[in-house]
């Protein structure tokens, strides 16, 4: 499935704004995604090595940029990674790239794909749609935004706790009706 960026875009941005803000699965989402702080970056990559060169250059604008203007970036892959134990080891490959440039510390790296499970969970268990998008994305944060941000919540760890209680309530049905996957 070859999917235009433009389609590639609009269903990562339904994701965010149905999903992501509108189940309030990240309650810092919101802030950045109205001011206009959150960048997408849709990769033509077709292998985990282009995919790490696209990474790189992200990295390195992320870096370089004010966070008032890019707080954060959306690295959406289309076009590799659609195994989800594939993508899974791209991320150790993506963490050593965060080190290899110097940005340990100050960027961390969270994963999202269409097949997200977390170990030791059944593929349809709804606490895996947590992490699931319509396209495989690494999301590269600040590690300051996201220092600040868990020191304003009072119980950071319950956050991961009512994702799950919410996701078990809306039930595969309900996540359907949010029309977050792929368009393509």
């Amino acid at each position: 499935m070859d999917a235009p960026a433009a389609d590639v875009l609009r269903d990562t941005r339904g994701w965010l704004e149905k999903a992501v803000i509108g189940l309030n699965l990240c309650p810092f989402a919101k802030a950045v995604y109205v001011k206009g702080q959150v960048h997408f970056a849709v990769s033509a990559a077709g292998s985990a090595r282009e995919l790490l060169e696209d990474m790189a250059s992200e990295l390195d604008a992320l870096a370089a940029s004010d966070p008032a203007v890019c707080e954060t970036t959306l690295l959406i892959a289309p076009h590799c990674l659609r195994d989800f134990l594939a993508f899974n080891d791209f991320l150790g490959q993506a963490e050593r790239l965060v080190r290899k440039r110097g940005l340990e510390g100050v960027v961390q790296l969270a994963s999202f794909h269409p097949a997200y499970q977390f170990a030791d969970s059944e593929a349809g268990d709804m606490a895996n749609f947590t992490n699931r998008s319509p396209w495989p994305v690494v999301h590269l944060l600040r590690e300051a935004s996201v220092e600040r941000a868990v020191e304003a919540m009072p119980d950071p760890a319950a956050i991961y706790e009512a994702n799950m209680a919410t996701l078990r309530r809306l039930g595969p049905a309900g996540w359907a009706a949010l029309g977050v996957g792929p368009s393509t």
